[in-house]
């Protein structure tokens, strides 16, 4: 929306009015040729200090790459648009419709990969029309498990993001609903200051929100299907910019102890408690977790879905019976502990 000026101004009052560019402009000039710094920056135009550091690092980078063009002030050019490396983005999603994927998947992927300019989801419809391909039959969620995708297509780094102004598509983008509820209960503060572990790279809060956006898709086969860590929509729950790889989620499981579970559920109790969502009642239920690895080291646990007894992990799991809330859960049962539970089983809340 363009911005209304009065009818009578004097040049000192427009320059105070100055559009969005030219204040990008006078900000990255008094942090390169001022030699201001990034906070002082931030605090003269009004911006973050972390959008400043993408501004910069956005304008290093353009310079660098288009050495004869200006970042600012470009002189339009007549005639239809140049597409980047058009031939390579055509390939590219030739070979992903032959992996079965559909226009929306495909422009999801094609949103995180570097090098290419931004497509609508229009343009790759038509491009597979012209190519002769057919509209994908209806499928159940089995069928779109993608069993692998082409091996030139490599998924981004995990890194933190700046929030700054941005577009891309994402499949799983109805989980971002869920952040006003972790928000509005401060379960964000919680989990920075928990006992869980982190890295240099991914925070305490994205390493945790990355697990919970992974439960919240539609996912089955983490490993089998890869799609889920090219999307920027789960990405953005945690805080990042794509999900970790599959590889991380397990070597991050196998740092979190029962201790540090153990104190992360205490707290939220408290949570639940203090904004009176938990009754004096609490259903409990004992359930059988399947193990399907080698199972040696493992009790042999009956389980009802499957009417047999198998190698697996007992667990025991406590819901509010009014608001829904998995307030409590265990999974190390043992059998001759099991029973002792049953008997008096408020102990567990102690």
């Amino acid at each position: 929306m363009p911005v209304m000026y009065p009818n009578f101004m004097s040049p000192e009052e427009y320059f105070e009015n100055i559009s969005d560019v030219a204040k990008k402009y006078e900000s990255i000039k008094a942090f390169f040729k001022e030699k201001m710094t990034a906070e002082e920056v931030a605090s003269k135009f009004g911006y973050s200090v972390n959008t400043i550091y993408t501004m910069t690092k956005r304008f290093r980078k353009q310079i660098e790459e288009y050495p004869n063009e200006d970042p600012f002030f470009i002189i339009p050019k007549k005639g239809r648009p140049f597409k980047k490396n058009k031939n390579q983005l055509d390939d590219l999603i030739v070979s992903l419709r032959k992996k079965n994927l559909s226009v929306p998947d495909i422009k999801s992927i094609i949103d995180t990969q570097p090098g290419f300019d931004e497509i609508s989801e229009s343009y790759i419809d038509y491009l597979l029309k012209q190519d002769g391909f057919s509209r994908l039959p209806r499928r159940d969620n089995i069928s779109r498990e993608r069993k692998e995708l082409p091996e030139k297509l490599k998924a981004q780094r995990s890194e933190m993001i700046h929030f700054v102004p941005e577009k891309f598509s994402s499949s799983d983008i109805g989980i971002l609903c869920l952040l006003p509820i972790v928000r509005k209960y401060k379960i964000d503060n919680l989990i920075q200051k928990s006992l869980y572990p982190q890295t240099k790279v991914i925070n305490r809060y994205s390493s945790i929100m990355s697990f919970i956006a992974l439960k919240l898709s539609n996912v089955r086969r983490y490993t089998k299907d890869d799609l889920w860590c090219m999307d920027r929509g789960p990405g953005l729950f945690a805080g990042l910019n794509v999900l970790p790889k599959a590889a991380w989620f397990t070597s991050y499981s196998s740092r979190v102890t029962r201790e540090m579970n153990l104190s992360f559920l205490k707290e939220l109790h408290k949570i639940w408690k203090k904004e009176g969502l938990l009754g004096d009642t609490a259903n409990l239920d004992f359930t059988t977790i399947p193990y399907w690895g080698e199972g040696d080291h493992l009790e042999n646990n009956w389980s009802g879905k499957r009417n047999k007894a198998l190698s697996s992990i007992s667990a025991i799991l406590a819901q509010d019976p009014d608001s829904g809330l998995i307030d409590y859960g265990d999974t190390n049962v043992e059998q001759n502990r099991f029973a002792e539970r049953t008997r008096s089983p408020h102990s567990t809340f102690s």
